[in-house]
């Protein structure tokens, strides 16, 4: 077996661990030096590594699969698609820079259209008909400058925005919150056909998993770590897109809401994140003048070399830390340190000139 197989099918293979998600994963990756080796390493040493399971060391050192990752990876090539890995370079640079990021992609079509860094446009499902006309207009308008134009393919907004920038002759990404061989919604059918030839259809769920209600806030990351700047289009204030743009803030992306009829219950959230300090955008343009969005450098260069003696455990918790402020929970949350633990760092991190806190708990990187 070729060697570059080999190695797909170990990333394939970990990743199909039941209780091996993307902070696991890269847990076992890092102390182990590469999958292989995670699923090669003596039970003993999975069980000493800090943060794992028993139940889930014991899985790793099994291979208990839930499913054969031979087969899994046959049937994606059956289907047109490949697995994109972290360590690829065809792997977009600015969602390697998020956190957790997703180890591997499921993929059909090609992401080249999307390495410059794209613009996400999302919103609600149940649109109006001005949600309609700016999610047309906003997302043609950037197809035609070249922008990649990344959302959710559900209805309503995504629906729209994906099918603008198509026929426009743009490229337009569509992340899932289901598995690469699942059409949802499934009159999108077509839809998703088009994207995968025109431009690219992402899942980090394996073949098979349903759109479960959890799947969708898990995938919105990756709708906002693809891009550079997230553009509201309609919410209401019970939307999942402000979970998108949630995750966008933590991420050190630049959050846009578009104004909507002053009273329309579907514009609430979308004034809500205005109110808040999200930039209103009126046009296409607020996004393509020149300096309207950071550069990719900014979002997707490699993190500066850390000091030689900074402690794992401070050097993962600065990890976490970007331009946007992270409150403290959210920081004991992803690090799964103790509370007491992450204050302590923060403040030798603080004391270092690495960190620097704002009002309300809220931490950012210097």
């Amino acid at each position: 077996m070729p060697h570059e197989r080999r190695q797909t099918l170990d990333w394939l293979g970990l990743r199909l661990v039941p209780g091996v998600g993307s902070v696991t994963f890269d847990r076992l990756r890092r102390a182990f030096g590469s999958p292989g080796a995670a699923l090669g390493a003596p039970l003993k040493a999975l069980c000493n590594l800090a943060g794992l399971k028993e139940e889930v060391a014991l899985a790793v050192h099994n291979k208990a699969f839930a499913a054969d990752p031979g087969r899994e990876l046959e049937r994606l090539e059956k289907l047109g698609g490949r697995v994109v890995t972290l360590e690829d370079p065809e792997y977009p640079p600015s969602l390697a820079r998020i956190y957790a990021p997703p180890p591997l992609l499921f993929v059909r079509g090609g992401l080249a259209g999307c390495r410059a860094g794209g613009v996400a446009l999302v919103g609600s499902r149940e649109m109006t008909a001005y949600g309609r006309w700016v999610a047309e207009g906003l997302a043609g308008d950037l197809a035609r400058a070249g922008v990649s134009v990344i959302s959710g393919l559900a209805r309503g907004v995504d629906t729209v925005a994906h099918q603008a920038a198509l026929k426009a002759g743009g490229h337009s990404v569509g992340v899932l919150g289901c598995g690469l061989n699942v059409v949802y919604p499934a009159e999108n059918g077509r839809l998703y056909a088009e994207m995968a030839r025109q431009g690219a259809v992402i899942s980090e769920f394996p073949l098979g998993t349903r759109p479960a209600p959890a799947n969708f806030p898990v995938r919105n990351r990756i709708i906002s770590g693809l891009s550079r700047a997230v553009v509201v289009v309609e919410a209401g204030l019970k939307s999942g897109s402000l979970i998108t743009a949630r995750h966008a803030l933590d991420q050190g992306r630049e959050v846009l809401a578009v104004p909507g009829p002053l009273g329309a219950p579907g514009s609430q959230g979308c004034h809500e994140l205005i109110r808040q300090g999200a930039r209103l955008l009126t046009s296409a343009q607020d996004l393509l003048a020149p300096g309207a969005l950071p550069p990719l450098l900014a979002l997707a260069a490699p993190a500066a070399d850390e000091p030689p003696d900074l402690p794992a455990p401070a050097a993962e918790l600065l990890g976490l830390l970007g331009p946007a402020p992270v409150h403290v929970d959210l920081l004991v949350r992803q690090s799964g340190l103790r509370p007491q633990e992450v204050t302590a760092l923060l403040v030798n991190l603080e004391m270092a000139g690495l960190v620097d806190q704002r009002p309300g708990k809220y931490y950012i990187r210097t």
